[in-house]
């Protein structure tokens, strides 16, 4: 099921706008829009996301849930792609020596809800999760 959808805008902090350029452009593949000394754009595979200059925070490690036997980083974002898609960035952040935070794995297999899924850190330590579902027409699914 294609689905179109308005794309989002996140704005979040980060504490060296040099390593968010090298992460999000260099290492995830994202365009770069605008930025200045403060802030950069980037099109996160469709969407817009903005990382802002600010002080370090306290501990990115706070919290995490118990999901399918995984301790799931809150806060996060991420995307959800096509399988093609996410097989082939998974294959590339693995071979760049990224570390995960949860390594590339299927959740919820033989389950509605079955979903190709991976962890990982920025430089700043904001968590992300790059997601495919097995389904895609069970995103929502109950």
């Amino acid at each position: 099921m294609t689905q179109t959808i308005p794309p989002f805008h996140l704005a979040f902090p980060v504490d060296d706008l040099a390593a968010a350029r090298e992460f999000y452009g260099a290492v995830l593949g994202c365009p770069e829009g605008r930025s200045s000394d403060q802030w950069i754009d980037f099109d996160f595979f469709g969407h817009q996301i903005v990382t802002h200059l600010a002080p370090p925070r306290a501990s990115a490690d706070a919290a995490a849930n118990p999901v399918d036997g995984h301790d799931v980083p809150v806060p996060h974002f991420g995307v959800v792609l096509e399988m093609a898609d996410w097989r082939q960035l998974a294959d590339r952040l693995t071979a760049s020596g990224l570390t995960f935070a949860i390594e590339p794995t299927i959740r919820f297999e033989g389950q509605v809800g079955e979903q190709a899924t991976m962890f990982f850190r920025d430089p700043s330590g904001n968590a992300l999760e790059i997601k495919a579902m097995a389904d895609p027409a069970a995103l929502f699914a109950r």
